[in-house]
C-alpha cells in the first residue's frame, strides 16, 4: 500500500486523500500559524484559568490557519504491478520537488515579514507614519479612521487589550467584521462606510509594504443605499432666516464661506482652497479643481457662473500681489462646523446641518427651482448622473413634505 512519508517540521507536508477508483490525491497543507481570541463570559469579561499551571492567566480560543494546495498528482493506493509501482515512486518524488520547492518559498517569505515585524512592530505605529506622511485631502478623514478603530478596541471588552499595541498578526477578519458592526452601531448616514474605506486604504498599503501577508479587510464590506440622500438640506427660506441672523462673536469669514458653499455647492475642502486667482471677475466665473477627485475623475474641473450677490461674498484682493491669497482663510474643518452648527442653532432651524449639508442643499434647490438634472450634475462636478439622482428623491421627498404641509382636508360633500 502507498504511504507518503512526512517529518514533522515539514511545511508544507504533503498529503493524500483517498478517491474511489483506487488512487489517491496528492496535496500540499501549509500551516501558516495561529490566532488567539480571549474567552469571554456571558457579561462580555475575560475568563482565567481556575487551576493547574496555568491558574489566574485569561483563556485564549486558538484557531490555526492551515491552507491545501491541490498539485493534479495521483498515485496507487495499492499497486498490483511493476509499473504502477513505478509510476508511484516517479509521482512521489516529482511531488516531494514541488514541496521543497513550497518550502523554500515560504521561508523567504516568513524571513522577509519577520523583518519587517521587526521594524514595525505595533500597527498603531504604522498608522501614525502613515497619516503623518499623507498629503491627501482626506487626511483627516484616515484620522478619524484610527481614532474610531482605537475607540472601538477600547469599548469592546475582547480586544481592549490592544488599545495601545497591536501587532499585524492580532488583525484578524474576526476583528474587522467586529469593527464594522461597531462603526455602523456609532454612525449613521454615509459616515460608517467611509470611515471603513479609509481604514481599509491604509491596510491595504501594509499588504503593500509588506507589513501585512494579506487584508483582513478582504471581502467584508459596508453597504449603503447610494440613491438616497443621507444629510438634511436648507431650504431657501432658512438659508434667508441664516443671512438675517447675527450674534456675539460670530465669524464673518466662516459665515460667507458657507453661504458660499450653498450657493455654488463646494465641500468644505475646496472651499477653504479656493483663492482669487480661481475667480474671472470678466466673465463672472468661478473656475477650479476639486481636491476629491483631482488626478482621477474627467470631470474635477468645474465651472460655476456667478452673479452680482454671489461675488459680494468673494470681494476683490487689494493688489495683484493678493491674487493667490485664499479667498476665505478658514481655522480647521472642526472650529468651522462648530462656529455653523452655532449660526443655525441661533437661527432657530432644528436640523443636523454639516458643512457638506451646503454642498447638497445647493443640488436640492437648484432641482426644487427647475433646473435640469444634467446641469445640476456638470455644476456639482459630478462623474455621472447616478451621483446626481439621489439628489432628485430629496427633492421628490420635499415636494410630497410641503404639500402635507398644507394641512388636513376635512371636506363633506352635501346630501
Amino acid at each position: 500500500m502507498a504511504n507518503i512519508k512526512t517529518k514533522n517540521k515539514q511545511n508544507p507536508k504533503l498529503q493524500q486523500a483517498t478517491l474511489s477508483d483506487g488512487r489517491a490525491s496528492l496535496y500540499l497543507e501549509f500551516y501558516l500559524g495561529r490566532t488567539e481570541t480571549p474567552v469571554l463570559d456571558e457579561d462580555g469579561n475575560p475568563v482565567y484559568y481556575t487551576a493547574g499551571a496555568m491558574k489566574g492567566k485569561p483563556k485564549y480560543k486558538i484557531k490555526h490557519d492551515r491552507r491545501k494546495e491541490n498539485l493534479n498528482l495521483y498515485i496507487w493506493i495499492a499497486p498490483r504491478t511493476q509499473q504502477e509501482r513505478l509510476q508511484n515512486k516517479n509521482t512521489l518524488a516529482l511531488a516531494e520537488k514541488i514541496r521543497f520547492e513550497r518550502e523554500q518559498q515560504l521561508l523567504e517569505d516568513r524571513e522577509g515579514y519577520r523583518l519587517k515585524k521587526e521594524r514595525i512592530s505595533n500597527f498603531h505605529d504604522f498608522f501614525e507614519e502613515y497619516i503623518e506622511n499623507y498629503t491627501k485631502a482626506d487626511k483627516r478623514m484616515i484620522q478619524l479612521a484610527h481614532r474610531r478603530f482605537r475607540a472601538f478596541l477600547k469599548e469592546t471588552p475582547a480586544y481592549a487589550m490592544y488599545d495601545r499595541i497591536i501587532r499585524q498578526q492580532q488583525l484578524t477578519k474576526e476583528m474587522m467584521l467586529a469593527f464594522v458592526e461597531y462603526l455602523k452601531a456609532h454612525g449613521k448616514g454615509e459616515g460608517p462606510q467611509s470611515i471603513y474605506q479609509r481604514f481599509k486604504k491604509v491596510l491595504t498599503n501594509a499588504v503593500e509594504k509588506d507589513i501585512l501577508p494579506k487584508n483582513p479587510c478582504d471581502g467584508i464590506t459596508i453597504k449603503v443605499d447610494e440613491k438616497t440622500l443621507k444629510k438634511e438640506v436648507l431650504s431657501p427660506e432658512e438659508i434667508k432666516r441664516l443671512m438675517e441672523t447675527h450674534y456675539a462673536n460670530e465669524n464673518p469669514v466662516i459665515q460667507r464661506a458657507f453661504l458660499f458653499s450653498l450657493f455654488c455647492g463646494l465641500r468644505w475642502c475646496d472651499v477653504s482652497d479656493i483663492t482669487y486667482r480661481n475667480i474671472d471677475y470678466a466673465n463672472k466665473l468661478l473656475i477650479f479643481e476639486q481636491n476629491k477627485t483631482r488626478g482621477h475623475s474627467s470631470a474635477s474641473g468645474v465651472v460655476i457662473p456667478l452673479n452680482e450677490d454671489i461675488l459680494s461674498l468673494v470681494g476683490q484682493p487689494e493688489t495683484t500681489d493678493d491674487r493667490d491669497n485664499k479667498i476665505f482663510p478658514l481655522p480647521s474643518h472642526t472650529a468651522c462646523l462648530k462656529a455653523v452648527k452655532r449660526w443655525v442653532k441661533r437661527a432657530g432651524i432644528d436640523k443636523h446641518i454639516t458643512w457638506h449639508c451646503a454642498r447638497h442643499s445647493f443640488g436640492v434647490n437648484l432641482l426644487n427651482g427647475g433646473a435640469n438634472i444634467k446641469i445640476v450634475s456638470t455644476l456639482l462636478g459630478h462623474s455621472s448622473l447616478k451621483h446626481t439622482e439621489k439628489y432628485t428623491r430629496a427633492s421628490d421627498d420635499l415636494m410630497s413634505k410641503a404639500i402635507n404641509s398644507l394641512g388636513s382636508v376635512n371636506y363633506s360633500s352635501m346630501k
